[in-house]
């Protein structure tokens, strides 16, 4: 069958209420005997884009309108291995073993902080202290490419990023941890301590940046850490498979600007 592209202006709409939409497509994807490949949600044009193997252009719009009467404002024919090598994928992301299934609106924040790194400057001097902070920014972007993560901003001494699989985020704070680890163990003298928090719920995204309680929380939790140390709240661990991670209840903290008490949680990285 072909593959045809649909695209639909989505005025006023969400990122969850896309992929609603999107769940109510597959559900009936069969009755119209055609396959819902993927989408994606430009959220600052407003515009959705669906990519369906079907039969015809006419089966793509009866599917819309039975399931949530958004018919597309046009429909083309492409080529899916066009698709694949502009987009990056022709389907949708299968999720991590132990996620839970996530839509595009949810988001598990990280951020990190460095030690102590405005007194690098007082010890170490203006040169060999953003040369450290250069190896700082390496070492942390090296660990976030290889789990998935988006640098969201780089704050000087920490970073924020944003996470669409559970696990993804705690690997990388893990490997994080591990590679400051390392360093310090080959230069003592001039060892780097970081202290990590995560959060995960809908944050709101404007202008590539990330805003809204899961944010204020993720670097409320940050600060709330010892170095060396990672915190999640409740949401984090009651996502993640119990078998591959290990957790020691902190007890609830009432974070600055929080009405309600959040439970915190340590994830152990750093034992035999």
């Amino acid at each position: 069958m072909p593959v045809y592209m649909d695209r639909h202006e989505a005025k006023s709409a969400t990122a969850r209420e896309v992929a609603d939409a999107h769940q109510k497509d597959l559900e009936l994807q069969d009755k119209y005997k055609t396959k819902i490949l993927t989408y994606w949600f430009d959220e600052e044009r407003s515009t959705a884009f669906c990519l369906i193997d079907s039969p015809d252009e006419e089966s793509i719009h009866r599917l819309h309108d039975e399931a949530h009467g958004s018919v597309p404002n046009e429909i083309i024919e492409v080529d899916p291995m066009t698709v694949d090598a502009f987009l990056g994928r022709i389907k949708d992301p299968v999720p991590t073993q132990g996620d839970t299934a996530i839509d595009s609106a949810f988001r598990i924040i990280m951020f990190t902080d460095l030690k102590d790194s405005t007194a690098m400057t007082t010890r170490f001097g203006d040169t060999k202290a953003m040369h450290l902070l250069r190896i700082h920014n390496r070492l942390t972007r090296g660990s976030l490419r290889e789990n998935n993560g988006r640098e969201v901003k780089h704050t000087g001494d920490g970073f924020m990023i944003s996470f669409a699989s559970v696990s993804d985020s705690i690997d990388c704070a893990i490997d994080i941890q591990n590679a400051f680890t390392s360093y310090n163990q080959e230069h003592p003298d001039e060892s780097m301590h970081l202290r990590i928090g995560l959060s995960a719920g809908e944050p709101v995204e404007e202008d590539g940046d990330l805003f809204g309680s899961t944010v204020q929380l993720a670097a409320r939790i940050c600060n709330h850490a010892d170095p060396d140390k990672i915190l999640a709240d409740q949401v984090v661990c009651n996502l993640c498979e119990p078998k591959n991670y290990s957790f020691i209840d902190l007890g609830e903290i009432t974070p600055k600007g929080f009405d309600q008490a959040v439970r915190l949680y340590e994830v152990k990285w750093n034992e035999p």
